[in-house]
């Protein structure tokens, strides 16, 4: 298949995960953000992004299987809504939010990584949304070096590109798929944009 984005080890490929996953063999790490099917992109909390139904159901059970499979490591965000075994090494992102808040507190991520459960802090507020579901850039990042020291990373539900962004700028290779041409394309220009160090 060819990808939709090729560049300096990141690979995007427009597409159902379904059909592109088998093809690919196991990587370090599969980090990702699937659907949690409670229809978060319908909501009106989600201001300037469209309505759109693509969360109204979730991955199924055999498709998280084979997420999972396809990597030596894997986190999957919003863990708790998928049939998945118990873990040892939980994560939150603790989003700073107060008591009165009218949206969730803290999201939860499921792994299979060995360790004690950790928590990732920033407020929700001082997130640049690409997508509606999109996490902190520096949240993914954290993942990435709690994995060990992955060197290539696969994220099969790539929305706005995220996990992508964050393995460039740690120097890993990475893999999106996305079934939405249009975060296909947002997603590649955010990893068009170069960092400099000075």
């Amino acid at each position: 298949m060819k990808p939709y984005y090729e560049h300096g080890g990141i690979t995007i490929y427009h597409g159902d995960c379904r059909e592109i996953l088998p093809t690919f063999p196991k990587v370090d790490l599969v980090l990702t953000d699937p659907p949690y099917g409670i229809g978060i992109a319908s909501n009106p909390f989600r201001q300037k992004h469209e309505k759109m139904d693509w969360d109204e159901m979730p991955p199924g059970k055999d498709l998280i299987r084979s997420v999972i499979q396809k990597g030596e490591y894997t986190i999957i965000w919003g863990g708790n809504y998928f049939d998945l075994p118990p873990t040892q090494r939980f994560l939150i992102w603790d989003k700073e939010q107060p008591e009165a808040f009218s949206s969730s507190m803290c999201e939860m991520a499921w792994t299979n990584l060995i360790g004690p459960a950790k928590m990732f802090r920033k407020r929700v507020v001082q997130i640049q949304k690409y997508h509606p579901t999109t996490k902190p850039f520096e949240l993914m990042g954290w993942c990435i070096g709690l994995a060990g020291n992955p060197q290539t990373i696969l994220d099969p539900f790539m929305g706005s590109g995220t996990t992508l962004r964050a393995a460039k700028d740690l120097g890993r290779k990475a893999i999106g798929i996305e079934i939405e041409e249009k975060y296909c394309e947002i997603a590649a220009k955010r990893l068009s944009q170069e960092v400099f160090n000075f």
